[in-house]
């Protein structure tokens, strides 16, 4: 009985592992905002920017009112995990606190 429980956990292990890959990607502002649900083309990072630059203010980026819930949540968890997020959300930031 106890062999079975241990072979189901170390099968239950093995399945979190493959459902869940380590993302080994390199982050830029392009996949920032496609992980937040906004358009990504250059262009499109820009115009938000420039529309949102004024609304920052002197606010935390993840406090600042144009974000969802969810993208603000986001946004807090990659710079207080220091996640490999934090960077390009780093670059957000300084970008937008122009």
């Amino acid at each position: 009985d106890v062999y079975k429980r241990q072979a189901i956990l170390r099968r239950l292990n093995n399945l979190d592992r493959e459902e869940a890959p380590m993302d080994t990607s390199a982050h830029t502002l392009q996949t920032l905002f496609q992980q937040l649900g906004l358009p990504s083309e250059t262009n499109q990072i820009d115009q938000f920017i420039r529309q949102h630059r004024a609304a920052t203010g002197l606010d935390p980026l993840e406090g600042a009112n144009f974000w969802s819930p969810s993208q603000a949540h986001f946004i807090q968890e990659a710079l207080y995990q220091d996640s490999d997020w934090c960077e390009v959300v780093d670059e957000l930031n300084s970008r937008l606190h122009q």
